[in-house]
């Protein structure tokens, strides 16, 4: 990624701002420009535009997602979470003494597919009392989408239980599937955007998690409360890092919606064949760059009763880092929790192939 450059004779470039401007505070709830060109984003790749005064750049999707749970929840309340889970969702909640709770996703296979599913039924009895629930797809780390049937059950579900969404939707563009790319809930079910928090940065798909720009799109009536807790907990995201993110978002259509898909796909593809080789449970994933597996088909490592494990025995002896599934489990850690391991295909194309290299090195027959 490059500043705009100054210098150029297109009259549409930016003039870069003087460093001292640069280094000084923006805006806590993020530069004009840069609020008006993320509204300009969603309107071009969504046909929907929501109001530059109700978006606010944060420290990545990180805080986005903090800020809205504390804006949301007061100690006590309960928030709803998809397991298998981002880590920090949990983590956050306890931060703010909130209580999270869990909706287990399975493996189901249908006639012609095995993908993820919920049970409507669990969902909502958990929604019943709750405040708030975490929605996250493409899901780290299963790389399920939630399909347009299973979002309408949850915005029907929250709508009658009056629950806010709080979306994390930082590997929108990375879906693999034409049937099922991923939907913006406020837009494709605007009945929910008076209750729906949008959670993204551009730390994924500009493969710049360093640089800790993120943004959430919050309905009108909680925005006050929004701004005040990101003003609190971190005041601005920095600033030149605003600036040059209008570059990114500036990128062409082309990059969204083929660029980012095209990227990661061949890598997922070639790991996971590896990994299904080697006698791993490989369900292929439709969006993210994740490959949650079974690992205990795998002759070398049926011994190891723990994922933690597992891991630590393809880190010390194999060379290649992947997460123990009890990681991203609450409820199910002890039955479901202990079969998988999460492995990341984000790496270079030289990167997985050495990867696979080293897999089947150690642990082929």
């Amino acid at each position: 990624m490059c500043i705009r450059d100054s210098s150029s004779n297109n009259d549409d470039n930016l003039s870069i701002p003087s460093l001292d401007i640069l280094n000084q505070y923006s805006p806590p709830m993020g530069r004009d420009d840069l609020r008006t060109a993320i509204a300009a984003h969603y309107q071009r790749l969504y046909h929907y535009e929501p109001d530059p005064d109700h978006i606010t750049v944060t420290l990545g999707a990180t805080e986005a997602l903090a800020c809205a749970l504390r804006s949301l929840g007061s100690p006590g309340d309960k928030v709803v979470i998809f397991e298998p889970f981002h880590e920090l969702y949990p983590s956050q909640c306890h931060l703010f003494y909130l209580e999270p709770t869990y909706v287990t996703l399975r493996p189901s296979t249908t006639s012609d597919q095995t993908t993820w599913t919920f049970d409507v039924q669990e969902l909502e009895v958990a929604l019943q009392d709750a405040k708030v629930l975490v929605l996250n797809t493409p899901h780290n780390p299963t790389g399920k989408i939630f399909t347009r049937s299973e979002l309408q059950s949850i915005v029907d579900l929250c709508l009658q239980y009056q629950v806010y969404i709080v979306t994390d939707e930082i590997y929108e563009f990375m879906t693999y599937s034409r049937d099922n790319h991923h939907l913006l809930l406020p837009r494709d079910f605007p009945e929910i955007a008076d209750q729906c928090l949008v959670c993204n940065s551009i730390g994924k798909s500009a493969s710049a998690t360093g640089w800790r720009l993120g943004w959430c799109l919050h309905p009108p009536r909680v925005t006050d409360a929004y701004r005040g807790i990101h003003d609190q907990i971190a005041v601005m995201s920095p600033h030149p890092v605003q600036y040059a993110a209008l570059t990114y978002l500036d990128l062409p259509d082309a990059y969204f919606r083929e660029d980012l898909k095209s990227k990661y796909k061949d890598r997922i593809d070639q790991l996971a064949t590896c990994l299904r080789e080697l006698g791993f449970g490989v369900l292929p994933p439709e969006g993210a760059y994740y490959l949650f597996v079974r690992y205990k088909g795998v002759p070398a490592l049926q011994h190891l009763e723990a994922p933690v494990d597992a891991a630590m025995h393809l880190l010390k002896e194999v060379g290649v880092a992947c997460v123990p599934g009890d990681n991203f489990y609450g409820k199910a850690v002890e039955t479901e929790g202990q079969q998988y391991l999460r492995f990341a295909a984000c790496r270079s194309q030289k990167d997985i192939t050495e990867a696979c290299v080293r897999l089947k090195r150690h642990l082929q027959k």
